[in-house]
């Protein structure tokens, strides 16, 4: 006689809900939208940090230990923002490769669906709120 399995520890696999192509196509053309968005942000920050430091390559003559200081934190803080930009490019960009690959609305780490207001709320997100609870708690 087979013994029952043990509910308790075995997970059931979740069955993917599909969509229809008129709902994966719109969630295409939002997430396409959003990353364009971002790279035109991108590209208008890298062009405003490359006239700021032509400016302060012109302008530094004089400065004092403040002045520099000031300059380079604000250059630091600019960086900062671009980098920042372009990691929510790449979020993005992994948000419509998991969407070609079938995963976008499943959490990577459990396998859960991401509720669908996390997602209108955070089109990229890869994890669904208990996940990422557990991953900023880390």
């Amino acid at each position: 006689m087979a013994k029952p399995a043990d509910t308790r520890t075995a997970r059931k696999p979740v069955a993917k809900a599909t969509r229809s192509t008129a709902e994966t196509e719109k969630i295409r053309a939002a997430l396409a939208a959003r990353r364009d968005e971002l790279r035109a942000e991108y590209d208008q920050t890298l062009s405003e940090i490359t006239e700021l430091q032509r400016d302060r390559l012109t302008d530094s003559a004089g400065d004092d230990q403040v002045d520099t200081g000031t300059k380079t934190f604000e250059r630091e803080q600019e960086i900062s923002l671009a980098n920042s930009i372009r990691e929510r490019i790449t979020q993005v960009e992994r948000a419509l490769e998991r969407l070609d690959e079938g995963g976008y609305g499943w959490c990577e780490r459990c396998g859960d669906p991401i509720p669908v207001e996390r997602l209108a709320a955070f089109p990229a997100a890869t994890l669904c709120v208990r996940c990422k609870q557990l991953e900023e708690r880390r």
